[in-house]
């Protein structure tokens, strides 16, 4: 009975989740965005790359375009253009040895042969990166071309056409990608900031009610906990959208116009980024901590420094707010309220404490929990106030 429940729930599960992955698409710029994107724009590429060749060139093998298109639509424009020479240096090199094989001993299985053992050294040598191996593949698609020509002179300009299409497809594709929506902008630095804040804004958002209330379930504290053990892949995921974007500021359009002169620099953004990563580990050991306290406290008063800790943690989370819809455009303005909630948030973790002292609550046991959460309080503070102080030291500069 239970397995057939959960087996009909399936359909429905994966429905639900469909549908969150595509409203995150649409109401955030987060990786669903980007993957949207990217096969919106191949598929534009393709199609632009097949009517110029099909309609325009009239090629025998008009798909050589778009798939040119396709497999240079990198995420970074500037991996675009650098994968581009490299796709189009591997083509034109492995249809060249193709080809002067071909006009010495003839397209034989003996020069098929010859040109695979060498086209495929060439790939493994990483002479090219990771288009190395398009050489081995430019070269026996040439010796199919050459082979099915009539004469020798049409199997020279087959060849040529494969690295015209190839030319054409890889400029469609990179124009593409470098003039409609850009993709990894520079204030990506400034979207991975607002991720992690988003992150400890929604765990602190559903911790401190609980935890006003007492009300410490072990179902609660394990979703908090797990929620919490996310950290580290969603940590990995901000750092590589900030290297991303620092590699591809140079080749957005979009950092000409006016509104975008001026921009944090990005020693800010990855000072805040780290420490907003050490934040999230701090509520991780805290979680931790509360999912273990598992035995009903009979020799302590502790509701009131629950009370107490669920303060702090709203405090934390108006900071986490305040972060995670961050905005250099704004932020000048924003600066002076971030303060002030900081110094909330620091005050409220006073009063934790005190509180833990006038219980005297026992701090050095490490089978109770207080010790624990009147450290990482202290700890988070302190990261919270240095991403503060960080992005309030970029708006003075």
């Amino acid at each position: 009975m239970v397995w057939g429940e959960t087996a009909g729930q399936g359909p429905w599960r994966w429905l639900a989740k469909t549908g969150q992955w595509w409203a995150r698409a649409f109401r955030y710029a987060g990786p669903e965005r980007l993957a949207v994107l990217v096969v919106v724009k191949s598929a534009l590429a393709a199609t632009l790359a097949w009517v110029v060749s099909s309609y325009g060139l009239h090629a025998q093998a008009p798909a050589f375009a778009p798939f040119s298109a396709v497999l240079i639509m990198y995420v970074t424009v500037y991996q675009s253009l650098v994968q581009s020479l490299r796709y189009v240096a591997a083509v034109a090199l492995g249809v060249a040895i193709q080809a002067g094989f071909a006009l010495i001993a003839g397209p034989d299985l003996l020069t098929f042969t010859a040109v695979a053992v060498i086209t495929l050294s060439i790939g493994r040598s990483r002479l090219l990166g990771v288009q190395g191996p398009q050489v081995a593949t430019a070269a026996f698609f040439a010796f199919s071309t050459y082979s099915s020509a009539t004469s020798t002179s049409a199997g020279i300009r087959h060849l040529g056409q494969i690295v015209l299409l190839v030319l054409v497809g890889c400029a469609i594709g990179t124009a593409v990608n470098v003039t409609i929506a850009p993709p990894i902008r520079y204030r990506r630095g400034e979207y991975s900031i607002r991720a992690l804040a988003h992150t400890l804004y929604t765990l602190t958002s559903d911790m401190h009610p609980a935890l006003r209330e007492g009300t410490l379930e072990a179902g609660t504290t394990t979703r908090w906990r797990e929620r919490a053990a996310q950290a580290s892949t969603l940590i990995a995921q901000a750092r590589a959208e900030l290297d991303t974007a620092r590699e591809n500021v140079h080749y957005d359009p979009r950092r000409l116009l006016q509104r975008n002169r001026r921009h944090f620099g990005f020693p800010t953004y990855e000072a805040a980024l780290e420490a907003l990563g050490r934040t999230l580990y701090q509520m991780g050991s805290m979680t931790r901590s509360l999912d273990q306290w598992r035995e009903a406290e009979s020799d302590y008063r502790y509701q009131d420094f629950l009370e107490r800790y669920a303060a702090f943690l709203k405090a934390i989370s108006d900071v986490a707010f305040t972060l995670s819809v961050l905005d250099e455009a704004t932020l000048p303005q924003e600066a002076a309220r971030l303060d002030a909630l900081v110094a909330v948030a620091q005050e409220q973790r006073r009063k934790v404490a005190e509180e833990a002292d006038s219980q005297r609550l026992p701090l050095a046991d490490p089978t109770r929990p207080y010790g624990v959460l009147v450290i990482e309080a202290t700890r988070l503070m302190e990261e919270v106030e240095y991403t503060k102080d960080t992005l309030h030291s970029e708006v003075q500069t």
